[in-house]
């Protein structure tokens, strides 16, 4: 329950007039009004519903000549990280906003909250609940062109009722449930990812049937569950549809909904032709179109469909994705979903994969608090990310953060982006991650690249570089077609220089094979004044994070080896 606090009542106020007031405004209650002197409190199931109910009511509405005012009801035990900030410019970009919220603490983790208002709704953690009662008062009514932020505590749920040790909250699985059910099967659980379609709002009407018969036989026929967004985007010519259910089950689904569709329009006379419009998260299109758009093209020839994605620049805080609209036969179509959803899927559970390497290399990694992402929020589940426990393991080589440098090298005309109007976002960037970071001049008049030296601990280089990759992405310093690779350099000793290579390059070719990068120790080197020789590694983000830190494993367990078996020692003494 979301409960709000209704201030500034007239003693003359009736729980009755409350109620009515509410129903006016399309807020109807569904629990009892509790009315005490000069104020009340409601409870709404939905938190949709009761930002609704702030946004509408809270400084706009008077009832018996004194204004209302509505907001979260928080005692203040419960008061504590997290709070909600509302009236947020829908174009506003995400990395504008990380900058604003980390000027005033540690931020665990960024969550947007789906409603149907113009402005858009995060709920935001802080490391400490010093930190949230500072950004509170620092940025309540903070002005960002004509908008002005609204800000409240909700409630901490990890005060308000803590779990048990032996039960993971974040995941959703208890102890019970890691291993196999009572007559079940012990085959671990995929994750979940549904198919967003988007349809037109003339058919959403047929699509559910009278009294929901339609969309019911669907939901059965499928073993689909199908949510029908209709409160989004009041007003717009087309409604999102989120199916959750096996790739069968979606594309099943999918097929139907495209046929209800058809025989709606021609029953009606209103469309020629209507496309598939699927919905997908900016940070997988760039592997479903393939580099030089070769994937994009294999599933047009493949299918007889005609296949085109909307442009970088509609993304904005209030929407990560870009449609992919498909236009041929029902059939041609839904063939097209089927290939379109299984190369989105393979992007995503990579990313689980790469994800999940990355919080065991770097224990306690806050991944879903990072917000890599150029263009959206974290586009984990909650399992893979915030706030999970440190991994314990035996070999643990970052125990205490040390200092690594990491030379990155981006597009000679990215440069100004990186930077930002005097220098605005490198240093936003810099204070987000908690690292160094200086660009480097250019080598000569004619490069076409320069180095960005970024010196930080291991989840400061994972947050710095993720930044970097997602700017280039969204300014469009690289075609929408491929997705960003850059080349990074990391020095290592030489005296691991040849563990990494491995006898007859099998390590390095076995790191090739797991990260998906192009990993380089360019061969005849001369150590540098400290002994040190450059590898390089090429590759999209995650490919890169995933070999920079195998490669630092190798090195720290070739520095244990030498510091038990120092080399002056005697050969006899080392066997001993």
């Amino acid at each position: 329950m979301n409960k709000l606090y209704i201030g500034n009542l007239s003693p003359a106020a009736t729980a009755e007039e409350l109620r009515q007031l509410f129903g006016d405004r399309k807020l109807p209650l569904a629990g009892q009004v509790l009315l005490k002197s000069g104020y009340a409190f409601v409870d709404y199931p939905d938190q949709s519903w009761a930002i609704r109910a702030i946004e509408t009511l809270s400084g706009k509405v008077e009832l018996h000549g004194k204004v209302m005012e509505v907001d979260y009801s928080v005692p203040k035990k419960l008061r504590s990280r997290k709070i909600q900030i509302r009236n947020i410019p829908p174009h506003l970009q995400w990395e504008v906003l990380d900058g604003l919220l980390a000027q005033h603490g540690t931020v665990e983790n960024v969550e947007q909250v789906n409603t149907d208002s113009e402005t858009a709704v995060v709920n935001v953690t802080y490391a400490t609940k010093e930190e949230a009662k500072v950004a509170i008062e620092k940025l309540s009514g903070h002005q960002f062109e004509n908008y002005s932020f609204k800000i409240s505590y909700i409630p901490d749920d990890e005060v308000s009722s803590p779990q048990p040790p032996q039960r993971s909250r974040r995941g959703g699985h208890s102890s019970r449930e890691q291993g196999p059910s009572p007559g079940g099967s012990s085959q671990p659980k995929q994750h979940d990812f549904p198919l967003r379609i988007l349809v037109p709002t003339q058919f959403v009407g047929a699509i559910i049937g009278k009294e929901g018969l339609t969309i019911k036989n669907l939901t059965k026929q499928t073993q689909s569950k199908v949510d029908i967004h209709r409160k989004e985007n009041a007003g717009a010519s087309e409604k999102p549809i989120t199916i959750h259910a096996t790739p069968e089950g979606c594309s099943e689904a999918c097929r139907m909904i495209l046929d209800i569709m058809q025989k709606e329009a021609e029953e009606t006379k209103s469309a020629e032709e209507i496309p598939l419009k699927i919905l997908a998260h900016n940070s997988l299109v760039g592997r479903l179109i393939g580099k030089e758009g070769r994937n994009l093209k294999k599933i047009e020839q493949d299918t007889g469909t005609k296949i085109t994605i909307s442009p970088l620049q509609d993304l904005t805080i209030y929407n990560p994705e870009r449609t992919i609209t498909v236009k041929g036969s029902i059939e041609a179509c839904s063939n097209a979903e089927v290939e379109i959803m299984n190369k989105l899927r393979e992007a995503y559970e990579n990313d689980i994969v790469a994800v999940n390497q990355q919080a065991n290399l770097i224990p306690g990694l806050n991944l879903n608090a990072l917000g890599i992402f150029s263009t959206g929020l974290s586009m984990l589940p909650s399992g893979a990310g915030a706030r999970r426990p440190a991994v314990t393991a035996p070999y643990n080589p970052f125990a205490l953060p040390e200092q690594e440098v990491v030379n990155l090298f981006i597009p000679m005309q990215a440069v100004g982006a990186i930077i930002g109007k005097k220098g605005q976002h490198i240093k936003q960037l810099a204070r987000f991650a908690g690292a160094s970071i200086k660009i480097a001049p250019a080598e000569s008049p004619d490069a076409s690249e320069r180095m960005v030296i970024i010196t930080g601990p291991p989840e400061a280089q994972f947050k710095a570089q993720g930044r970097i990759f997602g700017k280039l992405k969204e300014e469009n310093f690289f075609n929408p077609k491929e997705e960003v690779k850059l080349e990074a350099h990391i020095k290592v000793p030489s005296s691991a220089a040849g563990r990494v290579i491995g006898k007859g390059g099998k390590t390095v070719n076995e790191l090739q094979n797991l990260t998906s990068a192009e990993v380089i120790v360019p061969r005849d080197q001369t150590p540098d004044e400290n002994e040190e020789v450059v590898v390089k590694i090429i590759g999209h983000f995650f490919a890169s994070q995933t070999a920079q830190r195998k490669i630092r494993e190798i090195v720290q367990q070739v520095k244990q080896q030498e510091q038990k078996h120092p080399q002056g020692a005697p050969a006899s003494q080392r066997s001993k």
